[in-house]
This record gives structure tokens, sequence and C-alpha cells, in this order.
């Protein structure tokens, strides 16, 4: 099957996860990227060992036939317009996240997507990773019993030695601590507890530390989720945390628990003193190159050549998640639980 043609809008530090990925993959190549700067045809194609044209221009780049799909790796403030653009061009969309900065914005890009009949993939590429694919399928299989509640964290602390902080420390870059990143551990969460979220409560803060001064929002908040199912989970998100990286999960069932990469389980008869060691690649670090994006992309352009929906992290996953970050961040805002 004929390899799909992919444009890069945004040439910064993601991008750079994005077309790797997506090279060295089996269903698609770079053949294009837009950027504000003026970039060297020669060099990109020798860097991503693949022919690439570049464009100052979008919509020039958009009106060319024959890009199928693009992976938008713009700043966050410029997702719904390109977004919507790209869906109007009759082009796939790979988005990284978040998807907007405004529940408002979400809804437009969603309808734009729908109306245009184009495929979409949200970048929660932690779905892909071995370590939740791996927790998936234990908990598929029972051997923790059903759940009934969960914690994943997201713990990071993004300063100015990250290229992205200057822009990202903004309200119009980052948006909140939940919202920039710890997303990705609220959008873990609802993969393993169910999306059937009644009601949510945040509180947030913001450390004292002078490093992180730069930042326009609260740097840390927790939210605790109601599920109409009676389960409820917890996420806290601190980007302003002096500590290595750890993506904290943490999951009890009715017949045991689940410790990122430790199980106990009282169908497998685990001792009851020291927690079973599970062979998984841990999600460790918050450099994209590290990010689990070819499993995920490989899969969007299947789905787009099988004519699929994408699995997931498709255009519904995206929407609920989102909907329950603005909703916890309303929360924070307001002092108030906020009922979805």
């Amino acid at each position: 099957m004929e390899k799909l043609n992919v444009g890069i809008i945004g040439y910064g530090w993601v991008a750079t996860a994005h077309i790797a990925a997506i090279n060295a993959g089996k269903g698609a190549k770079v053949t294009a990227i837009y950027s504000s700067r003026p970039q060297n045809d020669k060099e990109l194609s020798e860097k991503w060992g693949s022919d690439i044209t570049s464009y100052t221009d979008l919509n020039a780049m958009l009106a060319d036939k024959s890009i199928d799909a693009v992976s938008i790796c713009s700043y966050t403030y410029q997702h719904k317009e390109h977004t919507i653009a790209a869906a109007n061009a009759g082009k796939h969309i790979i988005l990284e996240k978040p998807m907007a900065l405004s529940w408002e914005d979400c809804v437009e890009i969603e309808a734009a997507v729908k109306k245009a009949g184009v495929k979409f993939c949200m970048c929660f590429e932690c779905r892909w990773s071995n370590q939740f694919i791996s927790t998936k399928a234990i908990i598929d299989q029972g051997l923790v019993g059903e759940l009934h509640y969960g914690e994943i964290d997201y713990l990071h602390g993004i300063g100015p030695w990250y290229g992205q902080f200057e822009w990202n420390a903004k309200k119009t870059g980052g948006g909140s601590s939940l919202l920039t990143a710890g997303c990705h551990a609220l959008d873990a969460l609802l993969l393993f507890m169910g999306s059937d979220v009644e009601e949510v409560t945040s509180y947030d803060t913001k450390t004292k530390s002078e490093i992180f001064k730069p930042y326009e929002y609260t740097t840390t908040s927790v939210t605790i989720l109601k599920f109409k199912s009676g389960k409820i989970a917890k996420c806290a998100a601190s980007v302003d945390c002096l500590q290595p990286y750890y993506f904290h999960t943490h999951l009890f069932g009715s017949q045991g628990s689940i410790l990122d990469n430790k199980i106990h389980s009282e169908l497998l008869k685990s001792d009851k003193h020291e927690w079973s060691e599970m062979s998984m690649k841990m999600l460790d670090s918050g450099d994209v190159a590290d990010h689990p994006y070819q499993l995920q992309f490989d899969t969007f352009f299947e789905s787009i050549q099988n004519g699929t929906e994408m699995p997931l992290t498709g255009l519904k996953e995206a929407i609920k998640t989102h909907e329950i970050i603005f909703a916890a961040d309303k929360s924070a805002a307001t002092g108030k639980s906020i009922r979805l």
C-alpha cells in the first residue's frame, strides 16, 4: 500500500519527534513543512530522509493536493485556526495536545472535523505506550477485578531548562498545569476508569520557588472525579515540582492493585507482603523524543487507508477528555464542584 504524504504545521521541538516517528513508520512520509521561519528544502530532506518542500504560507501548503494528512505542532493558541483550516482543506489531522485553550474552541474544532469528514488523531500518545497497553490488558483480563478507585498523576518540573518554557509559562501558551501537561494523566485515568464522569472538583496552588515565577497560571492542581458508576479517581498535575519525572499510576480493584509496573493479584495468589514486578517500558521521560508516537501514528494511517475510526485517541476520546479538563479548571477557579 502506497505511503500517505504528510505535511507538518509548525516546525518546533515537538515537530521533530513527529517527523521522526512518521518517517520511521510504514504508513506515511513527511513531504512538506510549514514554518513561520524560512527553511532550506535540501537541508530538511537530507536531515529527515524524505523529499520535503517547505512553506511559509500555510494556505499554499494546504492547497497541495498531494498532501493527505497534516500533523499540527504549532503553538496551542494557533490550534483552532490551524485545525479548522486543515479540515476545510480536506486533510486528515494529527493534533498535538492540548486540543485548544478553551472548551468553546474545542467544540468548534469538533464541528469542523465532523463537517469535513476527515480522520482525526489527538496526541494523547501515552495511551499507546507499552506501560499503558500492558496495564489495560491486565485490567481487561480481570486480574485485579473491577476497578473502583484510581489515581494517576503527572509530576514533572517544567522550568527554564526546557525550550518551550518561555511561551508555555504564559496563560495563552499553556493555559493551566492540567491542560498543558497533566492532560496526559487525566486522559489515562479515563482509559482505565471509564469516561462516565458525573462531577469534577479541583483545587490548585503555586510554588513559592523563584524558578517557576514566570508562570502566569497556578502550576499544581489536584482533581477529584466522581463517576456515574460510583467509581472515584484523583489526578494531580504539577509542573513546578523539583524532583525526577514521575507518571504515578495506582489502580485499585476488587481482586488486587496495580502500582506503576507492579501488581498484587488475589487471583494470582500474590504474596501479600511484596509487589510482583512486571516487565514494561515505563513512561519515565518528558522529552518528546521518548514519547510513544510511532504506534499511534501507524494506527492512524492504517485507519485512513482502511476507512475505519481511529481507536483510543480519536475525536470522541479527545473531546471527552478536554470537556473534563475544562470542567476541572472551572472548578478550581470558582471553588465549586462542576457537574457534567
